[in-house]
């Protein structure tokens, strides 16, 4: 697979009605927020979770897109299983209790591990633990997303209809000891409280960067590239439970760096290198901040009374006209909605 040859930026929109985007395990689990303006933050590794379990279900964890950061797993065991597929493990030092793995070797199971796991050519990963693989700075980097308006976290009281009490604890203990326990306990105690953490709604605002630099040291490719874009446009779907409430993308919009020389050469150097800087393209206007300029502007519906409450209370309004020169901005990745002269 040919690695990327243009640099790429995207501004991903995507919404939480009546759940809770990214618990903070911190604050008992309530969406997390930033204390200073309450507005919403969804963290880049719960984004990368995601992309990661789509890509998953997708390909069925099998190479060229098996996934390396599997939920409940060791990460050591594929490091080991990339050295066995490149000429066996490196001798152990008994005494020192680590592998002795030469720069060589490591570098070996590096290539192997970025050709066999999506999210290793994707994002990068430390694998200098166990056999040590080394390191790969991965070409996509994604930053913490944020509410376009402040959010208002509920903390909800719930009612669980049954308990798991552990009390009753023996090696001989069976389901008759739990029966018979159960059996001597009133009603009312054979139910119990619980909490629960959501938002009546938010928009979240997601930046991302594409380099294509770091790309040819992964082997990030064109295909990866679109099974990106549509793990970002379809991994909600593939997401559903109880606690995330109802979640969506709203928007994806990407930024191509294609470059404006007359001369094919230095225009491929323009496109890897870029030509503008990312804010140029990434920096939006919302209802709180204006941004004069901004090729992609969020305001509130006319007549709006109150906090938004569904995607139907925003505007999304694009300006392909203030896209600058040698970039061109796509519809989902995909479809050229301009060329920019």
């Amino acid at each position: 697979m040919t690695p990327i040859q243009n640099r790429y930026e995207f501004l991903y929109l995507f919404d939480c009605e009546n759940g809770n985007p990214n618990g903070d395990p911190d604050a008992g689990n309530s969406p997390r927020l930033d204390p200073e303006d309450m507005h919403g933050l969804v963290s880049d590794v719960a984004i990368k979770r995601r992309v990661r379990n789509y890509i998953q279900t997708a390909f069925g964890n099998a190479a060229p897109n098996a996934v390396f950061v599997e939920h409940a797993t060791n990460l050591n065991t594929k490091i080991a299983l990339g050295h066995e597929q490149t000429g066996g493990m490196p001798p152990f030092d008994a005494q020192a209790k680590k592998w002795k793995t030469t720069k060589g070797k490591a570098n070996d199971a590096r290539d192997w591990m970025c050709k066999t796991f999506f999210d290793v050519r994707t994002f990068g990963a430390v694998m200098s633990t166990g056999p040590n693989a080394g390191q790969v700075r991965g070409p996509v980097q994604i930053a913490f997303s944020r509410s376009v308006d402040p959010i208002l976290p509920i903390d909800a009281s719930i009612t669980r209809m049954a308990v798991a009490d552990n009390d009753i604890k023996g090696a001989s203990i069976g389901s008759a000891d739990f029966r018979a326990w159960e059996d001597r306990q009133p009603e009312d105690e054979l139910r119990t409280m619980g909490r629960k953490a959501l938002i009546p709604y938010g928009l979240y605002a997601c930046k991302g960067f594409i380099s294509a630099h770091l790309a040819q040291g992964t082997g990030f490719s064109e295909e990866d590239l679109a099974h990106l874009w549509d793990a970002l446009l379809g991994m909600w779907d593939h997401d559903r439970s109880a606690s995330k409430g109802v979640m969506a993308c709203r928007g994806l919009y990407v930024f191509k760096h294609v470059g404006t020389d007359s001369d094919a050469n230095q225009r491929v150097r323009q496109a890897m290198l870029g030509c503008a800087p990312a804010h140029r393209m990434l920096d939006f206007s919302q209802p709180s901040r204006l941004q004069p300029g901004a090729i992609i502007e969020i305001s509130h519906r006319a007549g709006l009374q109150g906090s938004p409450r569904t995607f139907a209370d925003y505007v999304v309004k694009v300006h392909p006209e203030r896209v600058p020169a040698g970039v061109e901005l796509l519809a989902e990745g995909r479809t050229a909605a301009a060329t920019p002269a």
